[in-house]
This record gives C-alpha cells, structure tokens and sequence, in this order.
C-alpha cells in the first residue's frame, strides 16, 4: 500500500531497495532521479507511484544482463562519462530511452535528451561522446 502524494523514488528506493535511482533536488530539476516508465524517461521525484499503477518501471538496475552491461553503459564507461556518478543512472536512463526510440540520434536530438539531467563534474562533451558511441558512431574510447 501506497499513500497517494509518496513520490516513485521513495517507493523504488526506500521499499523496494533499488537505490540506484538517486534523490537529487527533489523538484524535478537536475534529473538525477530519471527512470524510464512506459518507454519514456520521467523524473521519479514528481511522479506520484500511485499513478504508475499498471505500467511499466525501469530503473537503472534492469540496464545490464547479469554480468554483462548495457551498450550505453560500457559507453560510459568507455568514454569516462561518470566521474562522481550521482547523475549517471539518470543520465542513463534518458539515453536509454532515447536510443531505444531512435538508435541514430542527431546531437540537437541528444540534446534534447539530456536537457533534464544535470552534470556538475564531468562535463557534457564525454556524456555526448558515450551517446555516439552507444548509437554505434566511430567514437573511440578514451577508457578500455
């Protein structure tokens, strides 16, 4: 049982225990809460659960296979696009759900994307570098 005004992020994080999801602002401003829900990133932190009744979440925990992460992961990674982390599984998330509605993003659309999520260490050049690369762009990696 949920209240009605709990945020998805309380229940994913504090009931479930998946916390790879992370509390950031809270106000749906720096986008470190980003899940995918029904095929679109939304900020968990202004969606109430009751209203995901029925649908389906995805959090940063369902990217990888196992052992084996997910291709925008390993770009990531590849292109050291974390550095403190805090925003990365939103990052992730938004990329995602990008690349699984449109696998050859131009980079207004990568843009576009990432408009929601806030990166305070690494800069955006390496996060957009990752996106090429997990888009299958001849982007190499700066990590391997």
């Amino acid at each position: 049982m949920v209240r009605p005004r709990t945020p998805l992020v309380e229940v994913i994080r504090e009931r479930i225990g998946l916390t790879g999801t992370k509390h950031g602002c809270e106000s749906g401003a720096c986008g470190a809460c980003t899940i995918v829900l029904d095929g679109r990133p939304v900020l968990s932190c202004i969606t109430l659960a009751v209203d995901c009744d029925g649908k389906q979440v995805r959090t940063v925990e369902d990217l990888a296979d196992s052992d084996k992460l997910s291709k925008v992961q390993e770009a990531f990674l590849d292109q050291g696009a974390v550095q403190c982390g805090y925003c990365t599984p939103g990052m992730l998330m938004s990329v995602t759900a990008l690349l699984e509605r449109n696998p050859t993003p131009t980079h207004a659309e990568i843009r576009k994307a990432l408009e929601g999520n806030l990166c305070r260490c690494t800069g955006y050049n390496s996060i957009f570098d990752a996106v090429r690369q997990a888009a299958g762009e001849d982007v190499k990696p700066v990590f391997q």
